[in-house]
């Protein structure tokens, strides 16, 4: 039922995906790194209605195209996790300070906050918010369960980890909520990370040499 189109954005590569439930004709973005009006365009071309932003982190290259986008769509819900506020609106945190051109904060008044657990009806599916935090203090992943797909930020990659040396990081935690949280999902759950190629539960669990 849901078609992923992912556009990598942005000085890092960002992957932001693009997610549009084809009988209704209703689409996400998934982390606007960049290029607002291009993803708002992309979302048009497809012949879908963007009905919601989902941010999977604050970190700046997650973040970057919020404001345009809201510029662009002033009524267009931001989704959030709770604990990541403070980080989304400090750029020496949410490492925007750090480079000359980054995009620098967004306002907690413009996004709506969720805690771990919540459910949303969202793309003709309840999709379920679970905090995992590590590489940043309230980082979360959106689970799809009847589609069987996980967008999970900078938290799980092919292979690899996301890093805790950030501030807000915690290297122990984030392996604990993979752990716990994550690999705990169906093996055969498709796992789309903030950067790079996408996994399975089951790769990650049987392969990744930082969850041994």
């Amino acid at each position: 039922m849901l078609k992923i189109y992912i556009a990598v954005l942005g000085p890092v590569g960002t992957n932001c995906y693009i997610v549009i439930n084809e009988d209704s004709n209703e689409a996400v973005i998934i982390d606007a790194a960049d290029k607002a009006q291009k993803l708002v365009d992309s979302v048009v071309k497809k012949g879908a209605e963007l009905k919601t932003l989902l941010i999977t982190h604050a970190h700046w290259d997650h973040i970057g195209a919020v404001n345009d986008m809201l510029d662009i769509m002033p009524e267009l819900p931001v989704y959030i996790g709770e604990n990541d506020t403070d980080l989304m609106e400090n750029p020496a945190a949410n490492c925007s300070a750090w480079l000359a051109d980054a995009p620098g904060t967004v306002s907690r008044e413009k996004v709506i906050t969720l805690k771990d657990g919540d459910e949303m009806d969202i793309l003709g599916e309840t999709m379920k918010v679970i905090e995992v935090p590590g590489h940043t203090a309230g980082g979360v992943c959106y689970y799809f369960s009847e589609s069987g797909i996980l967008f999970c930020g900078d938290t799980l990659f092919q292979g690899s980890i996301g890093r805790s040396d950030f501030p807000t990081g915690d290297g122990e935690l984030l392996v604990s909520s993979i752990k716990d949280k994550l690999l705990t999902l169906p093996p055969d759950t498709k796992v789309y990370p903030g950067h790079g190629f996408a996994t399975t539960i089951q790769e990650e669990a049987e392969s990744n040499p930082f969850l041994s």
